[in-house]
């Protein structure tokens, strides 16, 4: 199931429309009322979206229907539209300890220093980020570069000695990624 949702808020009218249609939508709908708080919503949760008749002030990813009849079309394109900025703003900063990572722009900042990362340092990076314990080299060989677990070769010790040079080069960190007994971490 899709993990964006669109908040009907106060419309029990609209709500039916988007639910009778609801297989066709590339979100799921939800309808909430005034006994429930916008604020209730978890500030985790940045896959919504408020579609409602009445401004909410404090609420943000809202589409205030102004002037209805709306054309239904054309409401759901924007609606679409909405998510996948949201889904593009959502990629484009991740904090990994002190750290921003931009997906976008496939760079690492620290400080206003800026470092540009290829595609395999990043997913290496977010890999080990991921799973917050020791992870193997014949772990990151499967799950990053796509080997197969018996293959010999020294890509992922060679990819982690150029990031973590790259790293201290530019940050002066050389504890960004801690080799462990069978592996590496980030921690």
């Amino acid at each position: 199931m899709n993990n964006q949702n669109l908040i009907i808020y106060e419309h029990k009218i609209l709500y039916d429309i988007f639910y009778e249609l609801k297989d066709y939508l590339n979100f799921e709908v939800i309808r909430m009322s005034k006994e429930k708080t916008v604020e209730s919503l978890s500030n985790k949760e940045k896959n919504y979206i408020i579609l409602t008749t009445k401004d909410i002030p404090s609420a943000s990813n809202l589409i205030l229907l102004e002037n209805l009849p709306y054309n239904f079309f054309k409401l759901v394109e924007r609606i679409n539209i909405m998510f996948l900025k949201q889904k593009y703003n959502d990629q484009s900063n991740i904090k990994v300890k002190n750290y921003e990572i931009n997906l976008n722009s496939r760079e690492i900042s620290f400080n206003d220093i800026k470092l540009k990362l290829t595609e395999k340092e990043i997913n290496t990076i977010l890999y080990l980020m991921k799973n917050k314990g020791e992870v193997s080299v014949k772990n990151l060989q499967s799950q990053v570069w796509g080997y197969q677990k018996d293959l010999e070769t020294h890509t992922v010790e060679t990819h982690i000695h150029r990031l973590r040079k790259k790293i201290l080069n530019n940050f002066k960190d050389n504890k960004f990624i801690k080799s462990k007994k069978n592996g590496y971490q980030i921690d």
